[in-house]
C-alpha cells in the first residue's frame, strides 16, 4: 500500500531535486544533485542526457514510496533517441542554446513568421524546440540512420525521462506548446508546422493532459507533468486570470494566467502558452522571459566581483543605475520584449572609482530591470492583479527584490518557500484534499514601493539596452 506522501521531481537547467510532502510536516527537499553543463562551441549549451535519467532515478530512490509523483522538465530542451534500446542518439541541447540561429534566419526570409505565430502562436526563434530537433534530423548521421530504420524518438527531455521510467512515450500539452510544433488552439501537432520545419511527426510523443496517468515507477504513479514555470505558476497558486508570478532560475520567466482567453502579442514579445490542461480543459497564460537572470549573476561570482551569495543582501551604496552605471545582461541576447539574439552583454558607465562591488550592484539592478520591462508588456495586455509574486535564487536578496518593487512602483510577494516548481508539479499530481494545506497563496515578505524614482531609472536602462543590440553580427 502506498504511503499518502507526494513527490514533486524538478529537473532544471543546473540540477534535478526532490520534494516530499506528507501530511503534518512541512513541504521538504529530500535529495538534490547537480549535473555539468558542456559548451562545445560558442552559443552551443549541452546537457548528457544519461546523467539527467541517473539523477532522476537517484531523486525517487531517496524520495522513497508515494501515492502521487509529479514530475517537472525544462521546457523547451530537447534531444534524440532510439525507440527499441531507448538509448540516446544525441546530447540535450538546452533551451539557451542558439546553434540553429542561421536556420531561423533563413525561415524568417522565406516567410515562415507568419505560419509559427498563426499556429504555434510563438516567434522563429532559436529558443524553441522545433530548430534544435531540425538542426538533429539534418546534421547527425545517427539520427538520420534511426528514421530510416523506423526506429526515431525526438522530443522534450520529459518524453525522454518518461520513456525510460515508464515505457511511456508520451509529453503533455504545457510542454508541446513550447515547441513550436503545436497548434495552440487545438493542443495537437501541427502537420504544417512539423513540414515548415522538417521534423516528422511520427517520431513525436503523444500530447497528453498536465495531470493524468504517464505511468508507474517503483516508488508510486506518475500523475502529472509538465514545463518547469508552468509548474512554478501553480505552485505560486495563480489560479485566475491577471494571477502573475517571477521565477528568477538560470534565467528569468514571468507568467500571468488568461484563463481561456489565448492573448497574442508578437509585435511586444509577449508569447501565448498553456498554462495547464486538466480534464481536456487547457488554462493558458501570457510568458515574457530574460535569458539571464541567475546565470548572470553566477558569471559575475566567476569573475571574482563577490565570493558568497549571502554578499547580495544588501549594498551600502545609492542604486548604480542613480549613479549612472547600468549593466545589460545579455549574455544570451533579449528575449521579451526585443527577441534580439545579436544583443551582447554591456556594462556602461563605468569610471576610475567604479569598483566590483558596484559592478556586482549593477548586475543585480540589470536582471531587475529586465524583467520590470516584461512584466510592464504584460500588465499592459493583461492587468495584473495584485503583488508580483516572485521566487528563486536572485530574488532571496533583500535588495534585489525591493528595488524590482520600486523599479515596478508596485508591491512584490517573496514567496517564503521557494521550491514552487517543485511544489506546483507535486500538488498537481495528486488529490486537492491532501495537497490542500500546501497550496500557497499569501505566504511570505511584501516589498513595497520606497521611492518614485524608479521611470528615470526605466528611461536610462531602456538607453543602455539600445546601446547593447546589434553588437554580434
Amino acid at each position: 500500500m502506498t504511503s499518502p506522501r507526494i513527490i514533486g521531481l524538478d529537473q532544471g537547467t543546473t540540477s534535478t531535486r526532490a520534494l516530499v510532502l506528507e501530511p503534518g510536516m512541512p513541504p521538504r527537499i529530500v535529495h538534490a544533485v547537480r549535473h555539468q553543463q558542456s559548451f562545445p562551441q560558442p552559443g552551443w549549451v549541452e546537457h548528457d542526457p544519461l546523467e539527467l535519467l541517473a539523477n532522476l532515478r537517484a531523486c525517487l530512490d531517496a524520495a522513497g514510496e508515494a501515492e502521487a509523483i509529479g514530475l517537472a522538465n525544462q521546457g523547451e530542451s530537447c534531444l534524440a533517441w532510439d525507440k527499441v534500446t531507448k538509448q540516446p542518439l544525441s546530447p540535450v541541447i538546452v533551451w539557451q542554446d542558439n546553434r540553429t540561429a542561421g536556420m531561423v534566419a533563413a525561415l524568417t526570409a522565406a516567410g515562415a513568421l507568419t505560419e509559427t505565430l498563426a499556429r504555434a502562436g510563438l516567434p522563429l526563434d532559436p529558443y524553441f524546440s522545433a530548430s534544435k530537433l531540425a538542426w538533429l534530423m539534418t546534421e547527425l548521421p545517427e539520427v538520420k540512420t534511426a528514421h530510416r530504420a523506423g526506429r526515431l524518438c525526438l522530443g522534450t527531455t520529459d518524453a525522454f525521462f518518461l520513456h525510460h521510467l515508464t515505457d511511456r512515450f508520451v509529453t503533455d500539452v504545457t510542454t508541446a506548446s513550447r515547441t513550436s510544433l503545436m497548434n495552440l488552439e487545438t493542443g495537437d501537432w501541427d502537420p504544417v508546422l512539423c513540414d515548415l520545419f522538417g521534423v516528422p511527426m511520427d517520431c513525436l510523443p503523444a500530447i497528453q493532459d498536465s495531470a493524468g496517468d504517464f505511468g508507474r515507477v517503483a516508488q508510486g504513479p506518475i500523475r502529472a507533468s509538465l514545463v518547469d514555470q508552468q509548474a512554478a505558476l501553480y505552485g505560486h497558486g495563480c489560479r485566475v486570470p491577471g494571477d502573475a508570478k517571477i521565477t528568477f532560475g538560470t534565467g528569468a520567466f514571468a507568467l500571468a494566467v488568461t484563463g481561456q482567453t489565448i492573448v497574442k502579442r508578437p509585435e511586444r514579445g509577449l508569447l501565448p502558452t498553456a498554462a495547464w490542461r486538466l480534464a481536456g480543459q487547457t488554462t493558458y497564460a501570457v510568458d515574457g522571459g530574460v535569458y539571464d537572470a541567475g546565470a548572470a549573476v553566477e558569471w559575475a561570482r566567476q569573475l571574482g566581483l563577490f565570493a558568497d551569495f549571502d554578499e547580495l543582501s544588501a549594498f551600502d551604496a545609492p542604486p548604480a543605475i542613480a549613479r549612472g552605471l547600468a549593466f545589460v545582461p545579455a549574455l544570451s541576447g533579449l528575449a521579451c520584449p526585443y527577441w534580439d539574439r545579436s544583443a551582447g552583454a554591456v556594462w556602461i558607465g563605468m569610471t576610475g572609482g567604479t569598483t566590483r562591488r558596484d559592478m556586482v550592484q549593477a548586475v543585480l539592478e540589470g536582471v531587475a530591470l529586465r524583467a520590470a520591462e516584461v512584466i510592464r508588456e504584460i500588465d499592459r495586455q493583461l492587468p495584473i492583479a495584485g503583488a508580483i509574486r516572485i521566487d528563486g535564487g536572485v530574488a532571496r536578496s533583500n535588495y534585489f527584490s525591493q528595488f524590482l518593487a520600486d523599479v515596478l512602483n508596485r508591491d512584490v510577494l517573496r514567496m517564503d518557500f521557494d521550491e514552487l516548481t517543485a511544489l506546483g508539479c507535486a500538488t498537481l499530481a495528486c488529490p486537492r484534499d491532501i495537497t490542500k494545506p500546501f497550496v500557497l497563496r499569501d505566504s511570505g515578505r511584501l516589498f513595497a514601493p520606497q521611492t518614485g524614482e524608479g521611470s528615470g531609472w526605466t528611461s536610462l536602462f531602456a538607453d543602455a539596452v539600445s546601446r547593447s543590440q546589434g553588437w554580434r553580427r
